[in-house]
């Protein structure tokens, strides 16, 4: 789970890009930021069996329903973050589906693939957030 560098730095940037979302963030921020958390834990309780073909397809419900979020996000909110979120988690999504068919690709290209479309969808939040957040301190609101 946490056992290397490299993924307790990625958990760490979740919990950071995540805690500042609920911070400074406004309503689209947070609930995407809720999701993002609630699927991310979703997929560390199913991800000690990787292998399985039954796991494969939690994990592919778990992107897609975060994907039916973001769409959401997309037609409520008056941001464009949400639509490079949605564009970074629809790559995740057709990765998953290139995964399942058997077009020569190798397993460490698509978690490669996976996981920088995920920093996207992070980064987009990130950006949108400290967008947020300028808006109201410019407002004088905060």
């Amino acid at each position: 789970m946490f056992d290397t560098l490299p993924a307790q730095i990625g958990a760490a940037f979740v919990v950071i890009v995540c805690g500042f979302a609920f911070l400074k963030g406004d309503e689209p921020e947070r609930i995407w930021a809720g999701t993002y958390i609630l699927g991310w834990f979703a997929s560390l309780l199913v991800q000690d069996n990787v292998e399985s073909f039954t796991t494969r397809m939690i994990f592919f419900g778990i992107d897609v329903i975060m994907l039916v979020v973001l769409v959401g996000l997309v037609w409520k909110a008056r941001r464009t973050w949400p639509t490079w979120a949605a564009a970074c988690q629809l790559i995740v999504v057709m990765s998953h589906l290139v995964a399942f068919t058997d077009l020569q690709s190798t397993r460490a290209a698509v978690i490669t693939v996976i996981s920088l479309a995920g920093y996207g969808v992070l980064i987009a939040l990130a950006v949108g957030t400290f967008w947020a957040w300028q808006e109201r301190v410019a407002a004088g609101i905060e």
